[in-house]
């Protein structure tokens, strides 16, 4: 009977994430594609499954919410500098449909897309855009502060 071995689960470990950073890097190059975990895992030999595990278990997170935190933090850029509307955005950064695009970014950042088009374009004036970058970072995983209750 063969047995694995402690240097091989270790040479494997090491193996898939050399894939899983393959994984991250081309969802941050390409994240305007269609891309689907489907796709991501074929581009590196696993199933979907595995991969989606295996991402999850090294960056927090599934492959499909780090590539719509990608696109969320792509369209803050776009919206800052409020020459393209909202659904322009959208389609701009790869999302295929208005409401999903509208949802996630208002659990990621707080508020939707067209409020922070308003509120942000001056915000951001006379900051250098890889500060306002750093600054304006959407929060993962949900964390977006929920809105204070307005009690009378």
């Amino acid at each position: 009977m063969w047995r694995v071995t402690g240097r091989s689960d270790a040479a494997h470990r090491l193996r898939d994430l050399a894939l899983l950073r393959r994984v991250r890097d081309r969802i941050d190059r390409e994240y305007a594609q269609p891309l689907d975990v489907e796709a991501l895992a074929r581009g590196v030999n696993m199933s979907a499954g595995h991969l989606s595990r295996q991402f999850r278990a090294a960056y927090g997170e599934s492959p499909y919410s780090y590539l719509m935190t990608r696109r969320i933090e792509r369209a803050m850029a776009l919206l800052r500098r409020g020459d393209l509307s909202v659904t322009e955005v959208c389609f701009t950064v790869g999302c295929s449909s208005l409401g999903t695009f509208s949802t996630r970014f208002t659990e990621l950042v707080g508020v939707p897309p067209s409020v922070y088009r308003r509120e942000a374009a001056g915000e951001a004036a006379g900051m250098s855009p890889c500060v306002a970058k750093q600054v304006t970072r959407p929060v993962r995983n949900r964390e977006a502060p929920a809105p204070a209750p307005h009690l009378a």
